[in-house]
């Protein structure tokens, strides 16, 4: 019995030793927090910077600051102009860029945005934030988008649930 536990164990780790999203699952037409959980360093070195794109669909993208770490953004257009609070929107946050920080490997932490999850997106589909994690020694780059259960680099991947019911938006 041990033994099946253990490989239980086993099988569940490699899971768990990705960046991933703490909320997984966000209806469309609503407000997202995006928690990317960064559980290790790149093979025992410590983690310097970390580097995450914004999928289609995700609009009005604000990081959240985090002490010792400098936030860079890169603009660029969206592929679709929408609205939003009666305002068109064509351009905005595409890429963050946490960096100047150290995480040691023996320690996890978490990196957060928010942004707002058009209603023109479908539901049951799935969102990827690709990531790309530096380390002193090293760069793990979590950027399969393929869905694909078991690779070795799967890319945080959101799904997407119907409609938010009516209700006060936040901001």
């Amino acid at each position: 019995m041990a033994l099946a536990a253990a490989g239980v164990l086993a099988a569940a780790l490699p899971a768990q030793a990705h960046v991933t999203l703490q909320t997984r699952a966000a209806p469309v037409g609503s407000y997202y927090i995006a928690v990317l959980t960064v559980p290790h360093g790149c093979k025992g070195s410590d983690t310097v910077a970390l580097k995450v794109q914004i999928p289609d669909g995700l609009v009005t993208v604000k990081p959240q600051v985090k002490p010792g770490w400098t936030i860079t953004t890169t603009d660029g257009q969206y592929p679709q102009p929408a609205k939003l609070h009666g305002a068109a929107i064509d351009h905005g946050v595409r890429e963050i860029t946490w960096r100047g920080g150290d995480l040691p490997d023996a320690y996890f932490d978490q990196f957060a945005f928010q942004g707002y999850l058009l209603p023109s997106l479908k539901p049951g589909e799935t969102l990827y934030f690709p990531v790309v994690q530096e380390c002193k020694q090293g760069t793990e780059r979590w950027i399969d988008t393929s869905g694909k259960p078991g690779v070795a680099n799967p890319a945080p991947a959101l799904e997407l649930l119907g409609h938010k019911a009516p209700g006060p938006e936040a901001h």
